[in-house]
């Protein structure tokens, strides 16, 4: 699955970096690192593990974790769970697995605590727009508006004792694309645990979900890169059982009419981004952060670090083009998680 987050990482131009940050000696276990291709990018995993070959197996289950879910969540895929779901009468409730219905519970209270910003239903936007980026074409306003019709988080009802979930508005199309790699790192992570390894990141392009820190070490060191530059980082910090993402329109976005539209679109107005902004969030977890950093850039400046202000344990970090560079605007908490800088 393609998500509609573009998010630099250890693997992209942002050049988010994970290694440990010494406190102690040097651990006994082996770091290992393994990568493979899901969801329409490579999700990167590094470990620690006593032996290649427990490091090996417990990689490998994690993976397989992330495939099945990539299998239910995809929106381009028209027999995944998730398409099925969106083929069900208005009104009728739909029994779906633990899992759908986890990472969609979980999306409708992000929307709710954003607003509105992250939306998973603004699915029919979002297809107006991928097609926008082939043509280079804006959607037609007729188009716009009768999308919008069929979005608005408000139009999904939940029965959690029941697992089903009703589609309240006709030709609704869901798009976990800003949500599915976090809660897919998120998963994989928790494989990993179950396993015995505690020490270790999972990396789904820019959504990091992150455990123990390396032994002998206060955490990893994940450095933010700064849009427009090469190899050059903005801020750098140091998370343990914590997770980051960092969302914007660096690499997934179209020239139109001399104007830069972002892949990120306004469940709201319908409209794709011009804003230029970068958006990182923290969070206990990388389903949130995920959902989260895109709905910073939807969300204005002020609103953005109020977000992230009003969430224990959360951090926002903003990057926007100014006059003579970037500008960098960061929350209360963000200073407290920079990383020491070296002597």
């Amino acid at each position: 699955m393609t998500s509609h987050n573009i998010l630099r990482s250890v693997l992209a131009a942002a050049a988010l970096t994970a290694v440990g940050h010494a406190v102690a000696a040097k651990p006994a276990l082996q770091r290992l690192e393994f990568i493979e291709p899901h969801m329409g990018t490579v999700f990167r995993i590094v470990l620690y593990a006593p032996d290649s070959a427990t490091g090996s197996r417990a990689a490998t289950a994690a993976f397989q974790r992330v495939a099945a879910l990539n299998q239910m969540m995809s929106d381009h895929d028209p027999d995944s769970e998730l398409m099925r779901l969106c083929k069900q009468p208005v009104g009728v409730p739909a029994r779906v697995s633990r899992d759908l219905f986890d990472v969609i519970e979980k999306s409708q209270k992000l929307a709710k605590l954003s607003n509105g910003a992250f939306d998973i239903t603004v699915g029919p936007l979002v297809r107006l727009w991928r097609a926008a980026r082939r043509t280079h074409k804006l959607p037609a306003p007729e188009a716009i508006a009768a999308a919008k019709q069929r979005v608005g988080w408000r139009n999904l009802k939940l029965d959690p004792s029941r697992k089903t979930i009703t589609l309240l508005a006709p030709d609704m199309q869901l798009d976990l694309g800003g949500v599915a790699k976090g809660y897919a790192a998120d998963a994989a992570l928790a494989v990993l645990r179950q396993r015995g390894i505690r020490s270790a990141f999972v990396a789904a392009s820019g959504d990091i979900a992150i455990g123990d820190a390396p032994p002998g070490m206060a955490g990893w060191k994940m450095g933010i890169g700064s849009p427009g530059t090469n190899d050059t980082l903005a801020a750098t910090v140091l998370l343990r059982n914590a997770a980051i993402s960092t969302s914007g329109d660096i690499e997934q976005f179209a020239d139109i009419g001399g104007t830069r539209y972002s892949h990120v679109v306004d469940p709201r107005t319908g409209l794709g981004l011009t804003n230029r902004l970068q958006a990182s969030f923290i969070a206990r977890n990388a389903t949130t952060t995920d959902a989260l950093a895109t709905a910073l850039c939807v969300l204005d400046e002020k609103r953005a670090i109020k977000l992230a202000d009003s969430l224990p344990d959360a951090a926002a970090f903003l990057v926007k083009p100014a006059p003579n560079g970037n500008e960098m605007v960061a929350s209360r908490r963000f200073e407290k998680l920079r990383a020491p800088a070296k002597k």
